[in-house]
């Protein structure tokens, strides 16, 4: 069997989460793992493996079928994704919401110049989510959508927080509240606001010299991540963070409700997820969409997709007719 060849991008969870997926994958090959740091620091899984600075990713033109870009959406990958998919067929996991069409005209314009595929927002929100929101539009027409997110922790908000001059480390818990929730499984949520659906709490251990208040007034104030929402900042002990927030669980609900027929009859389409590990789950379907990514590029396509628009079949190693025999 010809192997997919993949690289990593970028080695923090995300990244070994990938590593760890690429080996349940038998027709994908780990090739060489991408980092800023010292190459020589990083221990990885995978067996006669090498890691590289990033200054040596040219050097695999060719060699690399496709790059699993694993920065973070706040500074890294809207800059790595064009970079990089001007000489690579790429996946990201961008996740700024309101950024995604800006960041998929700059794939996409880099993606042609470099005759690659580029597919962004890969995850399980924006992503798997995307796809039950989309279902659930097209089937019952005339309904709401409720996005709920969490318990859990968001990768992209605790990357944004870490960002932040004066922290040394944080973590972010989205919370839905559950009034909305249920209000939501009963068709009656569409005039719920942003912030009445959610809460974030965050836990931040501060640099020496760091003043606490500014920097909580920066967390609340952040666009895009923290402004339209009741944010709660919690300043603890770089050993509290290690003893107590270590863990990365997360998941959410999609859910659509509607209505059919003469008589108005009520329908609700409800999508679930919980995860233990909230980057090995989004690795896991980096890697998945990485075949996808790699097969649409042999068959000459070119430019920026999305989750949208990549069929589910091209997912899965197996063959059309062993996917209709089983699954249809």
């Amino acid at each position: 069997m010809e192997k997919i060849k993949v690289g990593i991008v970028g080695y923090g969870n995300l990244g070994r989460g990938v590593e760890f997926s690429l080996g349940q994958n038998p027709d994908m090959e780990l090739v060489a793992v991408f980092t800023r740091r010292d190459p020589e620091s990083l221990s990885i899984l995978t067996p006669n493996v090498k890691t590289f600075h990033m200054d040596k990713l040219l050097d695999f033109k060719g060699k690399i079928d496709v790059m699993i870009l694993c920065g973070g959406s706040a500074t890294d990958l809207p800059t790595q994704t064009p970079d990089i998919a001007q000489h690579f067929n790429v996946i990201d996991s961008f996740d700024t919401h309101a950024m995604v069409n800006a960041h998929f005209d700059a794939v996409n314009a880099a993606a042609l110049n470099g005759k690659t595929v580029g597919i962004i927002s890969v995850g399980w929100d924006p992503g798997l989510f995307s796809l039950n929101r989309l279902y659930g539009e097209v089937v019952l027409p005339v309904g709401f959508t409720d996005t709920f997110w969490g318990p859990g922790v968001s990768q992209g908000h605790s990357d944004a927080i870490r960002r932040i001059d004066g922290v040394a480390a944080g973590v972010q818990y989205t919370v839905p509240k559950e009034s909305a929730v249920s209000l939501a499984r009963h068709g009656k949520a569409q005039d719920l606001t942003t912030r009445d659906k959610h809460e974030r709490v965050c836990y931040v251990v501060l640099k020496g010299g760091a003043d606490a208040a500014t920097v909580e007034t920066t967390i609340k104030e952040m666009p895009n991540y923290f402004s339209d929402y009741d944010t709660t900042v919690h300043f603890i002990s770089q050993d509290e963070l290690d003893k107590n927030h270590q863990a990365m669980p997360h998941g959410g609900f999609v859910i659509r409700s509607g209505e059919t027929g003469a008589n108005g009859s009520k329908q609700v389409i409800e999508y679930q997820l919980k995860e233990d590990s909230n980057p090995e789950f989004t690795a896991s379907v980096l890697v998945c969409y990485a075949r996808a990514c790699y097969t649409l590029s042999k068959s000459g396509a070119l430019g920026a997709k999305t989750v949208l628009d990549v069929a589910p079949s091209l997912l899965s190693p197996k063959s059309d007719a062993q996917l209709r025999q089983e699954l249809l």
